[in-house]
């Protein structure tokens, strides 16, 4: 523990939730400076109440702080008012364990978790007193490294970065200490240390690698500096998800955080190939952990955190193939502990419903369905795999089961998307009110009539998908189909019992701009932080004026990242990371969306995409 802190007890109560800021939480970790050779910090760009939420912090951190000789802290972008204070008062920015100055570290790990946080990458380091650009670093300033699923485009902040971990953490992360602990011993310079980082399979280096341009502002080439770097940075990936490294002891926070409860990663990948889905692609194959492991992991994180709830987290939890056997396992565990089990990410079929029956307390639940798109002829361009049948199908058992609130996703500008497909949101809303009036009888409508609450999102194409080469939506189109959105709803006889919300234009496209740009944005993300952008994933905090200034000033056209369609000749940025997904298979399934066509889950058979390669998870040749 450390009772030191950089901030006085004034200064932490002249800012809102100062326990965002002191550190010695439950589970944390404190380790003998003078025993210690290597200073790695572990941050979050956004707030520390979504930042302690996040998994991958949880595991880097313990996996970490498990080495001898090395400590990893901890430290999320402060809030504004923070932020404020440390200017003003000339107070740099700070670790939650030792609370010593970032500056003062070997390396700083960033996880990018979504395009929006880059500005709070530059606000941290700013903040920290390390130059914003790696060309600027000099050999006492600490390595830079980023790693998450924006890394697998990391091209937009390649600037920003000294190098990349591309992949899943538990396979090679300390194989990076390592190498740094040995640069430093060694009095290796920065340079030389970067090209030893860069043999490491999985780490990319931008500084190493030369990006040319054609006339027209497409890549013409990305090629390597040096002989020794590798032409494409593989992915890397855990082959036996039971036998690797789980944060058993995880830190508990002192408030209220987004995900206030032990979370167990019970899967990780997707066998559903929906083809707007990057996670579904990025962590191919599909692979499960044992059940007897699971078991024994709740019961020592409930017992090491006091935690009350725990989450089975997964892209696709229906698919655990001993998921009624773990919710068994884990209710004969739970119930006589008052602590709660959530299971989100469920396929509402009749086995999942009772599943969530025995877990849930129905007064207090809504289902979620996620239909995506309105009409089935757009499901089966996404390849989603849920037909109409399936939804009324499950809205009318959750109805009778004593469920009446009922959420549905959906997202604007898919490709081929017509202005029937729009209209098809209200139509499958209004079939599911149906539903509810013409299966439950009055007298057994608890409280309030059925709720379905429909939102939008807008469709951003990303990388390493079958639609990383089709062209977004505008601002302007996205908003004339929420018009037409609500007009669907307007017509329905039970519109009253729908309510319609969508996400923000401007975000959407901006997200887009990034999710598929080059090493040019990094000027217009420099330019935007100047302007006094940060924390534009927050609505309250999101200024499109500071970006449409930047993009002017650097001469940089948004439209020629987010609404061009590319042809499939086209280098795209980042074609020399490698998912383990081929570019082969995503424009097969490219070409079948186009066409309407769907394809098979991984269970149902295989259509080649490459992930096999791994020999792991469901896959052909693979251990199980």
């Amino acid at each position: 523990m450390n009772e030191r802190l950089a901030l006085t007890d004034a200064q932490l109560l002249s800012v809102e939730k100062p326990e965002r800021y002191i550190g010695n939480e439950v589970n944390a970790v404190y380790k003998d400076l003078s025993l210690v050779d290597l200073r790695f910090c572990m941050c979050f760009p956004d707030v520390y109440d979504i930042g302690m939420s996040n998994l991958a912090i949880q595991i880097i951190y313990g996996m970490l702080n498990a080495q001898e000789g090395v400590w990893c802290e901890r430290c999320c972008a402060p809030w504004t008012d923070l932020e404020r204070l440390l200017r003003e008062q000339d107070i740099p920015l700070f670790a939650l364990e030792s609370q010593d100055p970032l500056k003062e570290f070997d390396i700083i790990g960033f996880t990018l978790q979504y395009e929006l946080c880059y500005t709070n990458v530059l606000q941290m380091l700013d903040l920290a007193r390390i130059p914003l650009l790696a060309s600027a670093r000099g050999e006492d300033d600490p390595f830079i490294m980023g790693g998450g699923p924006c890394t697998y485009n990391p091209e937009p902040v390649a600037d920003f970065f000294d190098f990349f971990y591309i992949g899943e953490a538990e396979t090679r992360f300390t194989e990076v200490t390592d190498t740094v602990r040995a640069a430093k011993k060694e009095g290796l310079s920065r340079r030389e240390t970067l090209l030893r980082l860069a043999g490491i399979p999985g780490i990319y280096v931008p500084s190493l690698y030369e990006v040319t341009y054609l006339s027209d502002g497409r890549i013409n080439a990305v090629t390597p500096k040096e002989e020794a770097v590798p032409k494409r940075v593989h992915k890397e990936l855990v082959r036996d998800l039971s036998d690797t490294y789980y944060p058993l002891h995880p830190v508990v926070p002192y408030i209220r955080v987004a995900q206030d409860r032990v979370v167990l990663e019970i899967l990780r990948g997707c066998i559903r190939n929906c083809r707007f889905c990057q996670a579904g692609q990025l962590y191919k194959p599909f692979r499960e952990r044992d059940v007897k492991v699971l078991k024994e992991w709740a019961i020592e994180m409930l017992e090491h955190t006091g935690h009350e709830e725990i989450t089975l987290s997964s892209l696709s939890s229906s698919d655990y193939s001993a998921l009624g056997e773990l919710v068994d396992e884990l209710i004969a565990y739970c119930q006589e502990r008052h602590i709660n089990i959530s299971l989100p990410s469920l396929r509402i079929d009749a086995f999942s419903l009772d599943v969530m029956r025995r877990i849930q307390d129905i007064k207090k639940s809504s289902l979620t369905f996620a239909p995506e798109a309105g009409s089935q002829r757009l499901r089966n361009v996404i390849n989603k795999g849920l037909y109409e049948e399936d939804i009324l199908r499950g809205a009318r058992e959750a109805f009778l089961g004593g469920w009446n609130k009922v959420k549905l996703y959906f997202m604007l500008g898919i490709p081929t998307e017509t202005e029937e497909d729009l209209l098809g949101i209200g139509d499958i809303a209004g079939k599911i009110c149906v539903e509810y009036f013409d299966n439950v009888p009055k007298e057994e409508r608890q409280g309030q009539a059925v709720e379905v609450n429909a939102s939008s999102s807008f469709f951003v194409p990303k990388p390493f998908t079958p639609f990383q080469w089709a062209a977004m939506n505008t601002r302007e189109q996205y908003l004339e189909k929420v018009k037409t959105v609500k007009a669907g709803i307007a017509a329905q006889v039970n519109q009253k019992r729908i309510r319609y919300s969508y996400h923000s234009g401007d975000v959407s496209v901006l997200e887009g701009v990034f999710a598929r740009g080059d090493r040019k944005l990094s000027a217009v993300i420099l330019k935007a932080y100047e302007n006094g952008a940060r924390y534009d994933a927050w609505t309250e905090h999101f200024h499109p004026e500071y970006w449409d200034e930047a993009f002017a000033s650097c001469g940089a056209d948004p439209a020629f990242y987010a609404h061009r369609e590319r042809d499939r000749e086209e280098v795209l940025p980042w074609d020399h990371i490698d998912c383990g997904v081929s570019k082969a298979y995503l424009y097969r399934e490219w070409e079948r969306a186009k066409e309407g066509k769907e394809s098979v889950n991984c269970r149902q058979g295989c259509e080649g995409c490459g992930a096999a390669a791994y020999r792991t998870g469901i896959c052909p040749g693979g251990a199980a």
